[in-house]
């Protein structure tokens, strides 16, 4: 899989759950904007392709 492909793929997960966060914000009195967002969903990006090579690795060992 191309790092491009995992990052949408990521990016598809963040915005199935973005109406529950949206709503969260929302009565937590934070307002939500897209450029508010665009520095969280880089580190969620990093944090997901850290799991994923995590994830990976561990399935390399089992295989082994």
């Amino acid at each position: 899989m191309q790092p491009n492909d995992k990052t949408m793929e990521f990016m598809q997960i963040a915005m199935k759950h973005m109406p529950e966060a949206k709503q969260q914000l929302d009565e937590a009195g934070i307002e939500l904007s897209m450029e508010m967002i665009q520095p969280f969903m880089n580190l969620f990006t990093k944090v997901m392709n850290e799991a994923y090579e995590m994830g990976k690795a561990d399935a390399l060992k089992e295989n082994e």
